[in-house]
């Protein structure tokens, strides 16, 4: 779907669609295999799978036309499951309760997708939610859709757990990976943040890390701008950290995969890291093998 290219209407697999419509009917299979065959590649994976002239903004636009067409034709079996695997007992970490809960979190991510009413259904789960893995879920699937509810529970969640470190490092490893045209500016916005300092290797990680690893169409912005955001932090960061300065730059890794325009601006933003003066070890390390098959 992804290589037809941004834009176009997605075929529709009934197959596909009949296929998850049985398991989700079928309740002899573990709730958490259920929960695995309801999920998809991730846009890494689809990219890795296309292997060259890769375009991170026609994936995700193909993988989100995809989750809102299962969202919709599977609403009421979705539904439906998610009813069931709704626990109310107290929180139980067991294997079987786990399975319920990632059930649960799957059908509610696939409903949001679909539209407003799923989105309601993870508000409402995110504020009277009694244990973290389904506040977490809740908050990741609001995190996707650009909703009055998503700021609300960003706040909600902050103000709650503000005084656990672990906890705050996914906060903001979850707004990094929204997958928006304001993202770099929000994680820019947020290297500002009372709670975040560059010289907390954890928190650095959290947010650019997760950034530049893992939210596909806002690094590889095709304007290069994520690419020279990651040559300034590596530079800045070098001098004091060159450990946590090369694991950023391992970002680069596949830039060769990508289609020309963004391909060029990411070799451009890598060869200004090689160039700089003074560069450690680290850092050198990992660029220079990034360009050597360029």
């Amino acid at each position: 779907m992804a290589a037809t290219g941004a834009g176009r209407a997605p075929r529709e697999d009934t197959g596909l669609i009949a296929a998850l419509a049985a398991v989700l009917a079928d309740q002899s299979p573990e709730p958490a295999f259920v929960a695995l065959m309801l999920g998809m590649p991730s846009e890494a994976d689809v990219a890795r799978d296309i292997g060259r002239d890769i375009d991170p903004d026609a994936i995700f636009a193909a993988r989100s036309a995809l989750r809102a067409l299962l969202g919709t034709r599977l609403g009421p079996a979705l539904r439906e499951t998610y009813r069931r695997m709704d626990e109310t007992g107290p929180y139980s970490p067991d294997a079987a309760s786990a399975g319920r809960r990632a059930l649960k979190n799957a059908a509610l991510d696939l409903l949001a997708a679909a539209g407003a009413s799923g989105i309601a259904l993870a508000a409402r789960q995110y504020q009277q939610a009694t244990n973290m893995t389904d506040r977490m879920a809740a908050l990741a699937t609001l995190s996707l859709h650009p909703v009055p509810e998503r700021r609300a529970a960003l706040d909600d969640f902050y103000r709650r757990y503000a005084d656990d470190p672990l906890v705050t490092d996914k906060w903001f490893g979850l707004q990094a990976v929204i997958p928006e045209a304001g993202t770099l500016d929000r994680v820019k916005a947020l290297m500002s943040h009372p709670a975040f300092s560059m010289g907390n290797p954890n928190r650095v990680r959290s947010l650019i890390g997760t950034f530049v690893q893992t939210n596909q169409t806002q690094f590889n912005r095709a304007d290069g701008a994520g690419f020279e955001f990651l040559a300034d932090v590596a530079l800045e960061l070098d001098p004091k950290n060159p450990q946590v300065a090369a694991r950023l730059g391992t970002a680069f890794r596949s830039w060769r995969a990508l289609e020309p325009v963004r391909r060029a601006r990411a070799e451009a933003a890598l060869r200004r890291i090689a160039a700089a003066p003074n560069l450690s070890r680290d850092l050198a390390d990992i660029a220079g093998r990034s360009l050597e098959a360029a």
